[in-house]
C-alpha cells in the first residue's frame, strides 16, 4: 500500500492549484490522482479556444487575477463591441440590437484557459501527479489513516493510504462515485447530491473561420436565440491567430443524446448562417464538447432532473463525524464566494490548504 500524507483527488484547476501551493511551501509528501489521461478538469481547449471554462472577470475575481499575474500569463479582453443579434423564431428575421455590451468586462487567456493549467503543472513535481487513477472507495482505517482503492485505466487496482484528502471533484459526483466506509453523514451526502455541478448539463459548439466576417457587418458576434440549437453565442476569436464563434446549446441532453454529433454541428452551422450570413456556412474547423457525457463531470441526475446552478456552497468538510477535516472539498462548488466559477476553484483550494494548516502539525505548510 502506497502511503503519503495528503492525497488530492482530481486534476482540474482546484486540484492543481492546491498541489502548486504545496510545492510553493516546499511540501512534497502528497500525491495528486487524476482519473483521466490528461489534466484540466472542466478546462478544455482546442486550437487555443475554450470548450469549457472561458472567462475571468478582473473586477469580480481579484484573487484569480493575482494568480494570473503571478504566473505572468498574457490575456486579452473579450470582444463585445458591435451589435447583438436576437432571434425569436426561425421563420422570423433576427433583430439587431445596438449597445448590447452590458456585461461586466471579462478577459480570456492567450492560448486558451489551458495555459493556466499548463503554467500550474510546470510548478508541480512530475512524480507527484498520477494519471489514469480512478478512486472508487475511501475507508477510515483502524490506525485513523484513510485508505483508498484505486482503479487503473488498464484495469488493475491498487491501495493508497494517507492522512488527509483534498477532494477536487464536484460534490455531487463525489457523493455518487465514491464509496465511503463508514458512510458519510446523511446530511452531508444530501447536501452534496443537491449541489448542481457547474457545466454538467451543458454543451458547447465552436466554429473557426479564416476571418471574423461578423465584425465587418458591425456585429459583436454575440447572439441570443429562442430558436436554437444554440441559445447563447459569443465571439470566440483569439487575439491574433483564430477567428471563431462559440455557443451554448439550449436544447437539453435528453434531446441531444438522440442526435449524432455531425448532425448537431450541421444544425449549429445552419443557425450561424441564419444569424451571421453565408460566410458562416463553411468553418475551417469545428468542435463540439458535451459535458453531460463526461463521466468525470456529470452523473445521471444532472440530465434527468437538471437544476440551475444556484451558487450555494455546501460545507467543505463533514461536520460532527470521523471524516471532519480528514476530507476537505476544494472543487469550485465548495467556494463560498465564487461557487461554480474558475475563481471558486482557486478560492476553495486556498481555503482547503489553510484548513489543513489549522488541523494538524504540517510545519512546512505554515509558510502558505
Amino acid at each position: 500500500m502506497l502511503k503519503t500524507s495528503i492525497l488530492i483527488i482530481g486534476g482540474g484547476l482546484s486540484g492543481l492549484y492546491a498541489a502548486y501551493l504545496l510545492e510553493q511551501a516546499g511540501f512534497k509528501d502528497y500525491l495528486l490522482l487524476e482519473a483521466k489521461d490528461h489534466l484540466g478538469g472542466r478546462v478544455y481547449s482546442k486550437e487555443q479556444i475554450d470548450l469549457g471554462a472561458t472567462w475571468i472577470w478582473p473586477d469580480l475575481n481579484p484573487e484569480l487575477m493575482k494568480l494570473i499575474h503571478q504566473l505572468s500569463l498574457p490575456y486579452f479582453y473579450q470582444h463585445t463591441s458591435g451589435e447583438l443579434i436576437f432571434e425569436k423564431q426561425r421563420d422570423q428575421p433576427a433583430v439587431r440590437i445596438s449597445g448590447a455590451s452590458w456585461e461586466t468586462s471579462s478577459i480570456r487567456l492567450e492560448g486558451g484557459m489551458q495555459s493556466l493549467i499548463l503554467a500550474l503543472t510546470k510548478g508541480i513535481s512530475v512524480d507527484r501527479i498520477l494519471l489514469g487513477h480512478q478512486v472508487t472507495e475511501i475507508t477510515y482505517l483502524e490506525d485513523q489513516s484513510l485508505g483508498l482503492k484505486i482503479q487503473h485505466s488498464h484495469g488493475s487496482t491498487t491501495q493508497f493510504c494517507c492522512d488527509q484528502i483534498l477532494l477536487a471533484a464536484p460534490p455531487r459526483l463525489s457523493a455518487n462515485e465514491f464509496a465511503f466506509n463508514p458512510p458519510l453523514p446523511a446530511t452531508t451526502l444530501t447536501h452534496w447530491m443537491n449541489t448542481p455541478t457547474w457545466m454538467a448539463p451543458h454543451a458547447k459548439y465552436v466554429a473557426i473561420y479564416p476571418e471574423a466576417f461578423w465584425k465587418q457587418q458591425g456585429l459583436s458576434g454575440q447572439a441570443r436565440s429562442y430558436a436554437g440549437p444554440l441559445g447563447e453565442i459569443h465571439d470566440a476569436s483569439t487575439s491574433h491567430q483564430h477567428a471563431a464563434l462559440f455557443g451554448f446549446f439550449s436544447i437539453p441532453y435528453t434531446i441531444r443524446k438522440e442526435i449524432e454529433p455531425t448532425t448537431l454541428m450541421a444544425h449549429c452551422r445552419a443557425q450561424l448562417v441564419r444569424l451571421f450570413g453565408s460566410l458562416a456556412a463553411i468553418p475551417q474547423s469545428e468542435y463540439l464538447k458535451d459535458w453531460t457525457e463526461d463521466e468525470c463531470i456529470a452523473i445521471e441526475s444532472d440530465w434527468k432532473t437538471p437544476t440551475l446552478f444556484h451558487g450555494i456552497a455546501p460545507e467543505n468538510t463533514p461536520n460532527q463525524s470521523i471524516w471532519q477535516n480528514r476530507i476537505i472539498g476544494i472543487s469550485s462548488e465548495w467556494s463560498k464566494k465564487y461557487s461554480g466559477y474558475l475563481a471558486g476553484a482557486v478560492d476553495a483550494a486556498e481555503m482547503g490548504i489553510k484548513q489543513i494548516l489549522n488541523s494538524n502539525d504540517h510545519q512546512k505548510l505554515r509558510e502558505i
